[in-house]
């Protein structure tokens, strides 16, 4: 009876497999193990997402975008007016643009103007003035980058390059001459003159060679460190448990052996509380709840010793799956296509909400106690007001774009919706990827051999199953995190609110809801994780789903943990260990310690630049291939799980799992 409760059980939780993966099954039992369609619950996520999009595009002035704004409202190089032929906005003093607020208003608070093109001479007006008396063609190309009232100035007008259709600082060359700081050249350690040229040219050769070979070779090192750790996982994780073990046998020795010596002594029965924090680590040797924490340690290794096995045992099967489906070590690149869209996307969204409405003018004072800084004005009637008299040197400037109307009014709300449509689309994205990768890791594990039964191409079909059934799923759960992100993020911005005020209840209230928040998303995140990796095996709901995930990881808590840790130990060794690895090689190969490479690399006489570059852009290389790979064990472990629930080894047979260890490592462990 037992065994046929079990077998309706595991037909109604199988029965949406993958039918390459059972073509070995009766033709009526495939019938009933077919994918099923999840239904789209993402109608109303789209409409949204085109709602704000319609709203910002109809409310918005694409010219505001497309055309630079001078500081008078009036676009450069549009077509009927004034500015037609002057298509490049030039900054009077662009430094004052390194200003957070101009995110906001995207306005930079300085005199700007509409030119032809930027200054490609570097003078100054007393240049002009003196060269006057010979010809006026300095004055007449200096005075097209002076405004109306330009009043005898002594500062110099700089080179400066276009960007973008805004003029930037040519720091780069004077006179033709490359400098740096106006210097054309330096003393080296050596004290010997160096040109500024040398170091450019050392730099270019270094950034494209140098860089570039050390990425290429942390791709390739985290490519066969995966491959390899099928067979050297066991080794490091038993090297890394007995080297602790002996490390805190000697401990538990050694801090009794300090207890013994110190217990008649006065004070000996002082407590780890009553030390306190201490740089010397001898003193927390000399306590006897030093010991005690080693031996709870000591013993809560030896008693999980079968369920690291386990670990070790899904590391090596991971490492097979991913050997078998190397595609998978590349999807990280469409991942960071796809999230580079939604950037995209949320940036010409909030640009274009930002930018609609008329353009409201603001007083831009030159001293910081004025009065009517940033007050509202009207640049026809500014001359007649008292501000100018008030305040010396203030201007009444270009701003941003607003109004009085509605729309403006609750403008901020909608742009907190834009920012909440762009977490949903990084968290579907995300989704996206980890489904993705799941349902082809799952062909994998339920092959009855290997790798004869994968199905072909195991990851693009499980991306069209994950686009064409389980997008409202995704999407679902998808939201969930980003409306608790969301949350975060407006706590955050209250907090900063009232980091002014005295009010100590207020900041200990805002900092538990921060904790509590930062806790329900990890949560989240870890939920999702587990209940995309049942959607993509079973197809269900993402309800469903993550009830079903979360009732097989409460069953399988201390294996949770195990290989959580365990995984997290070794995936993070292994980024430090490529990562510092090339960064040695990097090393010695700028620094000349490499003799066949010697006459390739250029003279450096600082090359901190380009090691710490390639070393950063190594741990991200490995990153990227161990987040496959880490999805990848998750995935077979909660197969594992499932197939544990089997009451009968005959059932496990009959779905196509095989129960021989020869041919599956993990069916040894599935009692454990």
């Amino acid at each position: 009876m037992r065994s046929v409760i079990a077998f309706f059980i595991v037909e109604q939780q199988l029965k949406t497999h993958n039918d390459l993966v059972f073509k070995t099954l009766p033709e009526e039992q495939k019938n009933m193990l077919r994918f099923s369609h999840t239904k789209c619950v993402t109608l109303c996520c789209c409409m949204c997402l085109i709602a704000m999009l319609y709203l910002a595009w109809l409310q918005g002035d694409p010219r505001k975008v497309i055309y630079p704004t001078d500081s008078y409202g009036q676009f450069c190089g549009q077509k009927g007016t004034p500015n037609a032929k002057k298509s490049t906005l030039f900054y009077f003093n662009i430094l004052k643009c390194a200003n957070p607020a101009v995110l906001i208003n995207l306005q930079c608070p300085t005199t700007q103007m509409c030119v032809s093109k930027c200054p490609d001479k570097f003078s100054t007006y007393t240049d002009v003035q003196l060269q006057y008396q010979i010809t006026a063609a300095p004055w007449d190309y200096y005075r097209q980058f002076c405004k109306p009232g330009f009043n005898n100035p002594t500062k110099a007008c700089t080179m400066y390059v276009s960007f973008l259709q805004r003029c930037f600082p040519d720091f780069i060359t004077l006179n033709g001459t490359l400098t740096v700081a106006k210097r054309t050249h330096f003393k080296d350690a050596l004290d010997k003159a160096r040109s500024v040229t040398e170091l450019r040219d050392a730099a270019k050769e270094c950034t494209v060679y140098s860089i570039s070979r050390g990425l290429v070779i942390a791709l390739v090192v985290s490519l066969i460190f995966i491959l390899l750790l099928r067979f050297t996982a066991g080794l490091l994780l038993w090297f890394t448990i007995i080297a602790v073990i002996l490390v805190i046998a000697y401990g538990i020795w050694h801090c009794y052996l300090e207890f013994s010596l110190l217990r008649q002594q006065p004070g000996a029965d002082v407590t780890i509380v009553d030390i306190g924090f201490q740089t010397d680590v001898m003193v927390y040797l000399q306590l006897s709840q030093t010991w005690l924490i080693f031996s709870s340690i000591l013993i809560i290794l030896i008693f999980l010793r079968r369920r690291v096995r386990v670990a070790i045992a899904l590391l090596r099967e991971g490492s097979k799956a991913v050997s078998y489906i190397m595609s998978t070590l590349f999807y990280p690149i469409i991942t960071f296509l796809l999230l580079a869209i939604c950037s995209s996307y949320f940036a010409v969204t909030s640009v274009f909400l930002a930018s609609s409405g008329d353009a409201i003018y603001k007083v831009m004072a030159a001293e910081p106690n004025c009065m009517y800084a940033n007050k509202t004005c009207n640049p026809e009637t500014f001359n007649k007001t008292n501000v100018s008299k008030a305040c010396p040197g203030a201007q009444c400037m270009f701003a941003f774009y607003g109004g009085e109307t509605p729309y403006h009014r609750y403008l901020f709300i909608l742009q907190l919706s834009n920012l909440l449509i762009f977490l949903w689309l990084v968290n579907f994205t995300i989704a996206l990827g980890q489904c993705t990768l799941a349902g082809a890791f799952a062909s994998y594990y339920w092959a009855r051999r290997k790798p004869q039964d994968i199905p072909p191409c195991p990851l693009f079909s499980s991306f069209s199953r994950a686009i064409r059934y389980h997008t409202g799923s995704l999407a679902f759960g998808a939201l969930i995190l980003a409306m608790v992100q969301m949350a975060r993020i407006i706590l955050e911005y209250l907090d900063s609110k009232l980091k002014g005020a005295n009010n100590v209840a207020a900041r200990f209230v805002f900092c538990c809801l921060k904790c509590c928040f930062w806790c329900l998303e990890r949560f989240v995140k870890f939920m999702n994780r587990n209940a995309y990796i049942m959607i993509a095996i079973y197809g269900k709901g993402f309800c469903m789903s993550a009830r079903d995930a979360f009732c097989l990881l409460m069953r399988n808590v201390v294996r949770v943990a195990v290989l959580d840790r365990v995984t997290d130990f070794l995936l993070f060794l292994g980024k430090v260990l490529i990562a510092g690895s090339v960064g040695v090689i990097a090393f010695f190969f700028l620094t000349h310690k490499i003799p066949i490479f010697q006459e390739e690399v250029p003279t450096l006489h600082y090359y901190w630049v380009p090691l710490l570059t390639v070393i950063f852009g190594s741990y991200l290389i490995a990153h990227g291939f161990f987040s496959v790979y880490a999805m990848c064990v998750d995935t077979l472990f909660l197969c594992f799980c499932k197939i544990r629930l089997l009451s009968s080894w005959a059932l496990a047979s009959l779905i196509g799992y095989s129960v021989d260890p020869n041919i599956n490592p993990l069916a040894a462990f599935t009692t454990v």
